[in-house]
C-alpha cells in the first residue's frame, strides 16, 4: 500500500487528493484539500496569468504541500492543465514553482487529459458498458473522447471550459439573453468541427464527468440506486433545456440555494450549462450518466499500473 498525493492545477481549483492504493486495488480516499482560484479570472490581455494570480498560485500549491506532508504522502503526483498549458507565462511560472515550493508540475495535454479521463471511467464502469462517449467540462477545456478499449481511439480538447466561457461571453450577474445566445453561437460552431472528427455508432454509453456535470446533474437529472447500494446519477437534455435558462435568470449569489449548486461553481455554473447543453445536441445525445471519477483518478490509475 502507498499514500499517493496528486495535485491537480486546474483551471478553477487547486485541488490535492491523497489516497491510499496498491496495483490491482480500488484508490481509497483518506484526504483532500481545495483553494478555489478561478484562474481564468487573472489571464491578461497578452494572454499571461496576472502577478496577482501568479502569487495566488504559489500560496495554493505551498498550502496543498503542508496539507501533504502533515498526511505523509509517499508520492506526489503534480500536474496542471490548460490554465498554465495556454499562458504566455506558462514557462516563467512553472519554474517558479519549482524554485519556490519544489513541485515540478507536469502540464498535460487536452488530449492527455481526455485519455486519462477515459481511462478513469473504463475502469469505474467496466468493460460490460462497451462503447463510451466521454464529455468532461473543465474550467478551461472541454474534453470529448470515445473507444472501446481503456484508452479511446478519438480524443480532442475544446477551448469551451465553464471558466473560460463565462469570462469571455457572460459579463454580467445575472448574464443578458444576448450573451447566452453568443455562448451559444460559438459553443456551437467549435462543437460542429469537433464532431466531425469522431466516428459514431450510435450505441455508445455516453458519459458525463466533471464537477460542472455533477452539479447539473444533481440539479436537474435524476438518481437510482445500484444492486449493491451505489447511485446512478443520469441527465437528460430536456432538464438541461429546462434548467439553464432559470439558472441564466438567476444572480450567482442565489444559485447556491438550489440542490447540487456549490459556491465554488455558482459563478460558472449557467456556461457550463449551455455548453453541456449544446455538446449533446451535437452529438445526438438524448441523456448521460455521471460518472464520479474522472482526471485524477486516471493519474492514479497510470501510475499505479507502472508500478504493477
Amino acid at each position: 500500500m502507498v499514500r499517493l498525493g496528486v495535485l491537480d492545477v486546474g483551471s478553477n481549483t487547486i485541488h490535492l487528493l491523497i489516497v491510499d492504493a496498491h496495483p490491482g486495488a480500488r484508490p481509497i480516499p483518506a484526504a483532500t484539500h481545495k483553494s478555489v482560484l478561478r484562474l481564468m479570472r487573472y489571464i491578461t490581455t497578452s494572454g499571461a496569468i496576472s502577478d496577482e494570480g501568479c502569487d495566488a498560485i504559489l500560496d495554493a500549491i505551498s498550502s496543498a504541500m503542508r496539507v501533504a506532508e502533515e498526511e505523509g504522502i509517499e508520492e506526489l503526483l503534480p500536474f496542471a492543465t490548460s490554465a498554465i498549458r495556454e499562458a504566455t507565462n506558462g514557462p516563467a511560472l512553472l519554474t517558479r514553482i519549482r524554485e519556490q515550493t519544489g513541485v515540478d508540475l507536469q502540464v498535460l495535454s487536452g488530449a492527455d487529459e481526455a485519455r486519462l479521463t477515459f481511462l478513469a471511467v473504463r475502469r469505474w464502469l467496466g468493460w460490460s458498458s462497451g462503447r463510451i462517449l466521454l464529455f468532461d467540462i473543465g474550467g478551461g477545456s472541454l474534453e470529448l473522447a470515445t473507444g472501446t478499449d481503456e484508452y479511446p481511439d478519438t480524443a480532442v480538447s475544446v477551448p469551451l471550459g465553464a471558466g473560460r466561457s463565462t469570462i469571455s461571453f457572460l459579463h454580467e450577474d445575472p448574464p443578458r439573453d444576448e450573451q447566452v445566445d453568443a455562448l451559444r453561437d460559438h459553443a456551437r460552431g467549435l462543437l460542429q468541427t469537433a464532431v466531425s472528427g469522431f466516428d459514431r455508432t450510435g450505441d455508445e454509453h455516453v458519459i458525463g464527468t466533471s464537477k460542472t456535470i455533477r452539479s447539473l446533474a444533481r440539479l436537474a437529472g435524476s438518481s437510482t440506486t445500484r444492486p449493491g447500494g451505489a447511485d446512478r446519477l443520469t441527465l437528460t437534455r430536456s432538464g438541461l433545456a429546462d434548467w439553464v435558462p432559470r439558472l441564466g435568470k438567476m444572480p450567482a449569489d442565489a444559485r447556491t440555494a438550489l440542490p447540487g449548486i456549490t459556491p465554488d461553481r455558482t459563478f460558472q455554473i449557467v456556461a457550463g450549462g449551455v455548453v453541456l447543453r449544446e455538446t449533446m445536441r451535437a452529438f445526438g445525445v438524448e441523456e448521460l450518466e455521471v460518472c464520479p471519477w474522472a482526471l485524477r483518478e486516471g493519474i492514479i490509475l497510470r501510475y499505479l499500473d507502472h508500478l504493477g
